[in-house]
């Protein structure tokens, strides 16, 4: 018994060794077998194109779906290769007899290859010692191959036909397991080489051609039979590009882009190339931008670029490939279609290049990344789109500058909204429009973004969402050449107002603010932060008297241990909750609030939010019409416990007599200190020039009443005389002239100085 065990372990083990060997193409076969078991031994299921002659041993993807490239596909049983049905006996018990590789054709129904062996004089060859690997086309395959060259081929037996048949050879056995994917085999046609693809899904091709019946092995080789005629190859990708009349603005492009001789390089590569006609149904305007800036040119030419080979047969079902442009494309299949992004687009498939493979298309296919940032957005956004072309916002747009839009999707322009006036939604949608580009990996939580009306809105990272201001984005972000598109459902909503002023001037939170003041908390509401408030209306309190609020206010320590259980650290609003599950959220009181997010509504400790998402300057305020209570925290006073228990229902509070309320402290708040210093003012005096000439104005002053006339008589001594008489009006008030009768001295005296010389004269007289 123990012997048995280990023996079969031993065969357990080896045929594990064999299946890790194995490839693709044989996992998919030995999947195929499994399906058929219960049709027999050796029998495989395959899957067939229905109205086409198609087969393949599908995926377990194509076997689910009961489809092959959109089409429907029937079921049918076959013996597996290597295997063939016997007379009378259920399913494929026999092995199929090792011939050499001639007689091996006649066993894979290869019968026109092995015709054409005949003529071409390749049969003694193929009969004859050696180990050889030919891929031998099916009878249908060279039915499928254009007449005239077939006819060409068969007319010149001794050498193109001969050519032809040794360039489907290699000099050497190669099973599916050998032809690994991206290796190039020598054929035994002037040592040019043959390019091998092995697809997980288990296709296997060689120059693009698919192996439909593998692993035939004969005395001297193998045989796979493949699904169509393979001609040499000798040119890469900037080759065929470069002489094709259909893809001279490829050519250019290419050029232009500084990409050409790199398609000429070895690789691996798919080019979907657009035809010339596919770049003229691009608008000129686009066409002009597109050409003038050469990173958007190399990025919309690596986004029709493949870093792998993809050939037509080896697509089965749509499947999404990473382009050397950085986003990915869907290729697919419509029956014997192949589609780009779902669309049929690809008029020629399948041209083999020494480094790859090109398929021709009607369109051109353009990134985001060479996108203008108001090209970004899609049906989903339309009303944005067009709304911003209405109010002349995208006109505004400068094309050397770059900007965030934050594109509501349509659903959220209602009635209401799209009934207001011109003027104030110009102002919402500039709301949605950022200074500078920002990709959705350089947004962080508290990032302040100014829009391009001068506001300024905040960011808020989540655990699964991020969001700016009440709105949350939403799958599909995109990046274009000139901005970033990020998508919301509902309209932002700057905050304007503090959470005091918001509640002050709803009136409905009437007594919550005067016990915020009787906590002397006031200033929680109106200092700068960031704080969440369940915030309890006037409805909340209605089952109590003047006198229980009196009372609640009598003890500041349990108001407080009340009122800062409503105000979360931090800002969360609703749609950053993670849906159905519950969201912790530390309270300024201590204890932990528990959020809930479900089937858009919002509850806090199990009571529902009529209103969420209030947003303030230093925080957000969601409405609430219960009282909430830390339900970790005992009452010790039975009329605090009455009033409570009229507040809360939604709990069981716990009485614990004599508890008294810890004092918590005010960390979170900021204190504000005005601070008056006493001294002198400081004055400067500061003189200004004016330059220019002066004003001058004349003014003449008319004095009422009798002039006062005095008789002056002037006697001047000296060697000249002269004698001056006149009348001059002087201000004599006060003064005796009585006894003044001659004045001697200088005769020009002005009336100043001949006012002190008389006074001076009649204190002389009074001392006499």
């Amino acid at each position: 018994m123990k012997l048995l065990f280990v023996f079969a372990l031993a065969l357990f083990v080896l045929s594990t060794f064999d299946y890790a060997d194995s490839s693709a193409y044989d996992k998919i076969v030995t999947h195929s077998r499994i399906r058929a078991r219960k049709e027999g031994p050796n029998v495989c299921a395959l899957q067939q194109v229905m109205g086409t002659k198609k087969k393949y041993f599908s995926t377990c993807r194509n076997w689910y779906h009961g489809s092959i490239c959109g089409k429907k596909a029937t079921v049918l049983y076959e013996c597996c290769p290597g295997y063939i049905k016997l007379e009378g006996m259920p399913g494929c018990p026999a092995v199929a007899p090792i011939d050499h590789v001639y007689g091996s054709l006649a066993l894979v129904k290869a019968t026109s290859t092995q015709n054409y062996a005949d003529i071409s004089k390749l049969k003694p060859e193929i009969e004859g010692p050696g180990s050889f690997t030919l891929f031998a086309p099916s009878n249908e395959a060279w039915e499928l191959l254009d007449e005239t060259v077939r006819n060409a081929l068969v007319s010149n037996v001794n050498i193109e036909l001969y050519n032809a048949l040794h360039y489907h050879m290699v000099n050497k056995r190669l099973l599916t397991k050998d032809l690994k994917n991206g290796v190039t085999p020598t054929s035994m046609y002037n040592d040019l080489g043959l390019y091998i693809n092995h697809y997980s899904n288990g296709v296997v091709t060689v120059n693009c051609a698919r192996i439909i019946y593998g692993n035939q092995v004969a005395t001297n080789g193998v045989v796979h039979v493949i699904d169509r005629v393979i001609s040499s190859v000798g040119s890469t990708i900037q080759d065929v590009i470069e002489v094709d009349d259909d893809l001279t603005t490829l050519a250019d492009v290419a050029q232009t882009a500084g990409l050409l001789e790199k398609l000429g390089q070895p690789g691996h590569y798919t080019l979907f190339a657009p035809t010339n006609d596919a770049f003229d149904k691009i608008g000129g305007d686009t066409m002009e931008r597109l050409l003038s800036d050469k990173e958007v040119l190399k990025a919309l030419l690596n986004f029709h670029l493949l870093d792998s080979v993809q050939c037509s047969e080896a697509i089965m079902a749509g499947t999404s490939y990473e382009t050397l442009e950085g986003n990915n494309i869907e290729i697919g299949c419509d029956g014997e279609s192949l589609t780009v992004n779902g669309i049929k687009m690809v008029l020629k498939k399948d041209i083999v290049t020494t480094n790859g493979v090109i398929h021709l298309i009607d369109q051109v296919l353009i990134p985001d990344s060479a996108k203008h940032v108001t090209e970004l957005m899609g049906a989903s956004q339309s009303t944005f789109g067009d709304m911003m072309t209405e109010l002349g916002l995208s006109s505004e747009m400068r094309a050397d500058a770059e900007y965030t839009l934050l594109a509501p999707l349509n659903d959220a322009f209602t009635d209401e909204v799209m009934s207001m006036d011109q003027r104030e939604l110009r102002i919402i949608l500039e709301n949605h429009i950022i200074k500078n580009k920002l990709g959705l990996g350089q947004l962080y939580n508290g990032q302040q973004l100014e829009t391009i009306g001068g506001k300024t809105l905040r960011v808020f990272i989540y655990r699964t969402a991020v969001c700016i201001e009440n709105a949350c984005l939403i799958r599909g972000s995109k990046e274009g050449s000139n901005g970033a598109l990020h998508l919301m459902r509902t309209m932002l909503k700057p905050a304007e107002k503090s959470m005091f002023e918001i509640l002050t001037e709803s009136g409905r939170f009437k007594i919550f603010l005067s016990l915020m003041e009787g906590a002397g908390l006031t200033d929680l509401l109106r200092q700068e932060g960031g704080f969440t408030l369940f915030a309890p209306s006037d409805k909340a309190f209605a089952a109590l008297t003047e006198r229980e609020l009196n009372l609640l206010k009598g003890d500041v320590n349990a108001l407080r241990t009340i009122l800062l259980y409503h105000f979360g650290n931090g800002i969360v609003i609703g749609g950053g909750l993670e849906a159905r599950v519950t969201n912790l959220l530390k309270s300024l009181q201590g204890s932990n609030l528990q959020l809930k997010s479900a089937d858009n509504a919002v509850q806090v400790n199990s009571v529902q939010l009529p209103e969420t998402d209030k947003m303030a300057t230093n925080g957000v305020i969601h409405f609430i019409d219960q009282i909430l209570y830390p339900q970790d925290i005992p009452v010790g006073s039975q009329d605090l416990l009455m009033i409570l228990r009229k507040l809360i229902t939604y709990i069981q509070i716990k009485f614990v007599s004599g508890y008294r309320y810890q004092e918590i402290p005010l960390t979170f708040m900021k204190r504000i200190i005005t601070r008056v210093v006493q001294q002198s003012p400081e004055i400067k005096k500061v003189t200004r020039v004016i330059e220019g000439k002066p004003s001058i104005t004349k003014v003449t002053r008319v004095i009422e009443g009798e002039p006062s006339i005095t008789k002056v008589t002037r006697v001047v001594s000296g060697p000249q005389y002269s004698v001056s008489s006149g009348t001059t009006n002087v201000e004599m008030e006060g003064i005796d002239l009585s006894r003044i009768t001659t004045f001697e001295g200088n005769a020009n005296l002005d009336s100043e100085q001949l006012t002190r010389l008389i006074q001076t004269g009649n204190r002389r007289r009074g001392r006499n």
